[in-house]
């Protein structure tokens, strides 16, 4: 099942796509796609209304797609969890995942533009597989208990600052956490439609030239171990969202650093979860 939310800023509505790519109305199920409609049946109580035709279609011309799931209480990131992504940076393979936050205001729709910050040379882009919690996960007893805690997943744009975040701050929180960086979206995909996690071909343009184009066959911790992980020393609640990492093709690692400029136009997708595109702007 594909979840999203449409509608201006802070007045979105949440819907489905059904088979056929019609657009249905979930506001008599639900009044959000949110971690209290997550964890409580939310996304079965959708799908049987749908099964008895009991949602409206909407119409999806002039509507904005939002994020997919409302601001969540934490995004959590993880660093430099593709081999290759890794060796362009210059980096070596972490022997545990590699863990920051990022701030939620920073999710944004998938289409919605993204703002260069005042002062920046080095706006980066980076194609990432978000996990959605649909449970809670505190403590896991194995990796094998993780993915019954996933709600879905979607495509994200873990736009960085790289000036701000390696030269200004021991941390990496301020080149993470401008305004805008990190487009979500345009889906939340359930674990049933998404197929393995493992198995997902990501891509990414800019202006009409490939950057990235990997798989998540090839991330050093799988989606399953990093939920895991991650409980082990937090409590992720539902609604939250895991970046799982990046491949290679960033501008901090290519010939001549081609980092974002005002006008460029970024697009991005992920096998099955949809296809993003914003255009950059200055703040």
């Amino acid at each position: 099942m594909r979840l999203l939310r449409v509608g201006p800023v802070g007045a979105e509505r949440p819907a489905l796509l059904d088979d056929q790519d019609r657009l249905r109305d979930l506001s008599g199920i639900t009044s959000d796609i949110d971690g209290a409609f997550l964890s409580s049946g939310g996304p079965e109580r959708a799908r049987a209304a749908l099964a008895h035709g009991a949602l409206p279609v909407l119409h999806p011309d002039g509507l904005r797609i939002g994020a997919p799931v409302a601001r969540p209480g934490k995004v959590v990131c993880i660093g430099l969890n593709y081999r290759d992504h890794a060796e362009e940076t210059g980096a070596a393979i972490p022997p545990r995942p590699v863990v920051f936050m990022k701030d939620p205001g920073t999710v944004v729709g998938p289409h919605d533009r993204v703002l260069i910050p005042r002062n920046s040379v080095k706006t980066d882009w980076e194609v990432e597989l978000a996990v959605v919690i649909g449970r809670r996960a505190r403590y896991l007893d194995s990796p094998a208990a993780a993915l019954d805690t996933v709600a879905g997943y979607a495509v994200s744009n873990d736009v960085s600052e790289r000036e701000f975040q390696l030269e200004y701050s021991g941390q990496w929180d301020l080149g993470k956490s401008c305004e805008t960086f990190n487009p979500l979206g345009p889906w939340l995909v359930t674990p049933d439609q998404a197929g393995d996690p493992q198995q997902l071909g990501l891509r990414l343009s800019v202006n009409g030239v490939q950057r990235q184009d990997g798989n998540t066959k090839n991330m050093v911790f799988e989606v399953a171990h990093l939920i895991w992980y991650l409980s082990q020393y937090l409590v992720l609640e539902p609604g939250d969202v895991v970046n799982t990492g990046t491949p290679a093709g960033v501008a901090l690692g290519l010939p001549g650093n081609p980092y974002l400029r005002s006008g460029d136009v970024v697009e991005l997708s992920i096998d099955g979860l949809g296809t993003q595109r914003q255009t950059f702007e200055p703040a």
